[in-house]
């Protein structure tokens, strides 16, 4: 068997949930991510305390690393390309 039969074969039921389930993970955690990027980027009063004992510029640069990877899982989650290389 080809690798392009492979690709063109359909998926089972079994893959199709998996997928379904991958890509939910993908969505909960990409808006996980960008939510943890705001908190880190514009603390509330709260949390400030604990924030800013560290550098300013590596937490708002941990803050956009956070979005990035956040946009990337929303971006897979979006793709669903997980069985198909």
């Amino acid at each position: 068997m080809a690798l392009e039969e492979f690709e063109n074969e359909p998926l089972s039921e079994r893959e199709k949930g998996m997928i379904r389930m991958r890509s939910i993970t993908n969505y909960g955690m990409g808006v996980f991510m960008i939510v943890a990027g705001l908190f880190f980027m514009f603390p509330t009063d709260y949390t400030r305390r604990y924030i800013n004992q560290y550098d300013p510029f590596l937490i708002k640069m941990f803050a956009v690393i956070c979005w990035l990877y956040g946009a990337f899982r929303i971006y897979r989650g979006y793709k669903k390309n997980y069985f198909r290389n």
